[in-house]
């Protein structure tokens, strides 16, 4: 059965990094619990942080108030 598509709306952003960080992402990704690729375990870890920063208020909200 297909999947219903993400009802959210997505922004493309490019993100630089070094080799050896490439490498943990693959790894990441070999795990089979980070994404299909490197881009994909990267969006994952980003998304991680910052719910993170939200639980910890340490980082304001979108709406420019402490997180949630």
């Amino acid at each position: 059965m297909p999947r219903t598509p993400n009802s959210v709306k997505t922004i493309t952003i490019t993100v630089s990094t070094t080799p050896p960080v490439h490498d943990f992402l693959e790894q990441l990704v070999s795990t089979g619990l980070f994404g299909k690729n490197p881009a994909e375990a990267a969006e994952r870890l980003i998304a991680r942080g910052i719910e993170q920063h939200l639980r910890e208020r340490t980082l304001l909200g979108p709406t420019g108030g402490q997180g949630q």
